[in-house]
């Protein structure tokens, strides 16, 4: 088994400079965006225009261990959520300031660096805190970004199913809702496929058209409040007031359990690095622009509204039932409380045209729907792809594809997707244990993100106690609240909270196992395994190579071999005879360098061999990377690692 890069084409997602001053390109990931685009992807994942009406139903539903409902406290655990997410996006964005040459790797570059950084060294091992905290932090990160897109098309689904029985008066079965989901997973996929550009025009446009929306309704919603056309006298909130203040702490913490799902994204933009023009200075600004107006202006603004109009107007009757439920109970038993709102807003006001306007609401969300997955889609990909480009996962997940997509990590995540949307389509319980699970990997993550913000500016001139320390240790309080909560309000509720916590425990539980197993396999893989890197060179270059690849402490020796060959272009160089015969194919003198190494060295030595070797012209040369299943020293009789 055996893996080769061309040293003058390679593709490279971290930002690399050759020692002899020229720049090495990247020539299928192509930095083209910009602060617009940065912050246009991570409001697109924010989406508040989609997240008002797919998860006030949960919120709505959600009661505190007793049983009594806590939709109360909405719009207080938003407020709270979003602080939270106020004190990660900061560490989030001073992490990107010093570490803009992060690429894909996003987060987990983050945790390695800052350890790397203040302990002074290069490079970890195997078994150092630097590969054990990327390690945790990138899985981690997959429990957010690879269960996220599942709740989404999920959410779709439902929606898809409640335009369904709005029209024809029909319900859908799960089988059909599971083949639409799957479906919507697969489009979406798709448009990801196709590469950031057009990834970006999409988020543009949807932002664009979910906050014209929003605030098209939440000015309808207060109008209806003030001007009361339907004379409703039962309010679910007496006033503006009652709708914003925290009614209960139980309730607060609930709320903003599951308020966290749809304020997460922000941080999104830093798996871009690679695709921005000035990373440095445009992904931090973007960090936090994004979680400013998604969900400073946005979400504190749509769920007042919705909340200061709900009423005994609103009714809802379950199947099976005869008599209706109204007001806060009805929106967390309808399947789409926001389109209900809708209807009352367009028949009250409009004379009639309810049906049109939900309809219309309707379309906006199924538009922002498809932003959120697509930018999460995009997010995890990259992610996915710096962790396999680093060895920490499969080697096929980091395979990009011509668009500068890492499709393979893509399409593996649409079929997870999938999978992850044939639960939530059971049912409220269903929906809700998945986005538990996928908020429970999302405090792990921020909670990291905010610790590693400590250990990279602890030793570092530029520390600043405020930013560096105060906002950093209060973010990994408020994460680690935010998971006691989950664990323990949703373990002691009543029987559907406990079958939500069961749910989530279960995804949970099954990644820490599968992760811990494949960490301990592949800690002992790096190692102990041996790899044989065989590269062909410039002879002009040997020395040079030599010397740096020692400096290094890569290697304690090496064999090389005068060779001749060709390549793409049959041997056809300037310098042959100084006229070449097209038709002629000619052998070129090189050295091919043999080098055995440790598995885990294989990634770092490809990096500097090319550095070392990089000139932009035909005849850098090539490497390969083949298995090396045994080695023996002769004079002792050391084998493996040792005889090295």
């Amino acid at each position: 088994m055996s893996e080769s890069i061309a040293i003058e084409n390679g593709i490279e997602t971290g930002a690399a400079t050759a020692s002899a001053g020229a720049v090495i390109p990247k020539p299928q990931v192509r930095a083209t965006l910009g602060l617009f685009g940065a912050t246009a992807n991570a409001m697109a994942l924010i989406a508040p225009g989609a997240f008002l009406w797919i998860t006030y139903q949960l919120q709505a539903a959600a009661t505190s261990p007793s049983g009594a409902s806590v939709a109360s406290d909405i719009w207080s655990g938003i407020v709270v959520a979003l602080a939270l997410c106020f004190l990660t996006a900061i560490s989030y964005s001073e992490l990107a300031k010093i570490y803009p040459e992060a690429g894909f790797a996003s987060v987990t570059y983050f945790a390695e660096k800052a350890f790397l950084d203040s302990q002074g060294l290069k490079r970890g091992t195997p078994t150092s805190l630097a590969r054990f905290s990327k390690v945790v932090t990138g899985w981690a990160a997959h429990l957010f970004y690879w269960v996220y897109p599942g709740v989404m098309v999920a959410m779709m689904a439902n929606l898809i199913g409640y335009l369904y029985t709005a029209f024809t008066g029909k319900t859908l079965s799960v089988e059909e809702l599971v083949i639409i989901a799957t479906v919507f997973a697969f489009v979406t996929g798709y448009i990801a496929y196709r590469g950031v550009n057009g990834s970006t025009v999409t988020a543009i446009w949807i932002n664009i058209i979910q906050l014209v929306t929003l605030v098209v309704f939440t000015t309808l919603a207060i109008y209806y409040r003030w001007s009361n056309p339907q004379a409703a006298t039962t309010w679910s909130f007496s006033g503006a007031l009652d709708v914003i203040r925290p009614h209960s702490l139980n309730g607060v913490l609930i709320q903003s359990t599951l308020a966290i799902l749809i304020l997460v994204g922000f941080e999104s933009c830093t798996a871009l690095a690679a695709e921005v023009k000035e990373p440095k200075t445009t992904i931090p600004k973007a960090i936090i622009l994004s979680l400013v107006i998604q969900g400073l202006f946005a979400y504190l603004l749509e769920y007042f509204g919705a909340g200061y109009m709900i009423n005994e107007k609103l009714t809802f009757t379950a199947a099976g039932q005869t008599a209706a439920v109204t007001g806060m109970s009805a929106a967390a038993g309808s399947g789409a409380p926001i389109g209900d709102l809708a209807q009352i807003l367009g028949n009250s006001l409009f004379h009639g045209l309810g049906f049109g306007l939900m309809i219309t609401m309707a379309i906006t969300v199924a538009i922002a729907v498809v932003g959120t997955t697509l930018s999460c889609m995009n997010t995890a990909v990259r992610v996915t792809c710096g962790m396999a480009e680093d060895l920490e996962l499969p080697k096929f997940l980091s395979f990009i594809s011509k668009h500068g997509t890492p499709h393979t990590a893509l399409w593996t995540l649409v079929i997870v997707s999938c999978i992850i949307a044939a639960i939530g389509v059971q049912s409220v319980v269903g929906l809700t244990g998945i986005t538990l699970a996928s908020n429970f990997g999302t405090f792990v993550l921020y909670g990291f993100t905010c610790v590693w913000t400590i250990i990279a500016f602890k030793n570092r001139s530029d520390f600043k106690l405020l930013k560096h320390g105060l906002i950093p240790v209060l973010g990994v309080i408020a994460n680690v609240i935010m998971l006691a909560a989950i664990i323990y309000l949703y373990s002691i509720g009543n029987a559907d909270s406990k079958m939500e916590a069961k749910i989530c425990f279960y995804m949970c539980g099954a990644w820490a196992i599968a992760s811990f197993l494949y960490v301990i396999v592949g800690t002992v893989s790096k190692t102990y395994d041996l790899k044989m890197i065989s590269v062909v060179i410039r002879p002009e270059r040997l020395n040079i190579l030599a010397e740096v690849l020692k400096d290094e402490e890569l290697m304690m020796g090496m064999t090389v071999t005068r060779v001749k060959g060709f390549g793409r272009q049959r041997g056809h160089i300037d310098t042959v005879n100084g006229n070449a015969d097209p038709d002629m194919t000619y052998f070129v003198p090189k050295d091919r360098v043999d080098i055995l190494v440790k598995k885990w060295d294989v990634p770092y030595v490809m990096k500097i061999i090319r550095e070392v070797l990089y000139t932009g012209d035909p005849g850098d040369g090539k490497i390969f990377v083949m298995d090396a299943s045994e080695a023996m020293r002769i004079r002792t009789g050391e084998k493996g690692v040792s005889a090295i």
